[in-house]
């Protein structure tokens, strides 16, 4: 098997990054960490998702193996979603990045507006 190497065009890890980069998956995968959940509590959770994002989102993770999805037999089909072992290793490790988004928050949105201001002043 070929070493991976992520700087690599080629690489399939890229794949894995792009799900980790993804704002969507990420926030999926800290909700059912927790416990299982049905589609349309994830869409109520998660301001701002379409139902088409979602569903697209989730077939992804479920194929990566990060969330499970269950039909139960009710009229209709109830469907939940849950984390897998190996799920929960990636919600583990996007967790701080998630703390550390929200505990510098106000200190990048201040170096945002510096620089929007600086740019502002040069293209002046």
């Amino acid at each position: 098997m070929k070493v991976a190497n992520a700087y690599s065009a080629d690489c399939p890890t890229r794949q894995i990054l792009d799900r980790v980069g993804d704002k969507w998956a990420v926030l999926i995968l800290l909700l059912v960490r927790d416990e299982p959940m049905r589609f349309n509590a994830l869409r109520r959770a998660i301001e701002g998702i379409s139902q088409k994002m979602l569903s697209q989102v989730l077939k992804s993770l479920e194929r990566d193996g990060l969330i499970r999805r269950r039909a139960i037999a009710t009229v209709p089909v109830t469907v939940e979603y849950s984390i897998t072992p190996l799920g929960t290793t990636l919600a583990g490790a996007v967790d701080p990045l998630r703390d550390w988004a929200e505990s510098n928050l106000k200190e990048v949105l201040n170096a945002q507006r510096r620089y929007d201001a600086q740019r502002k002043q040069v293209a002046a």
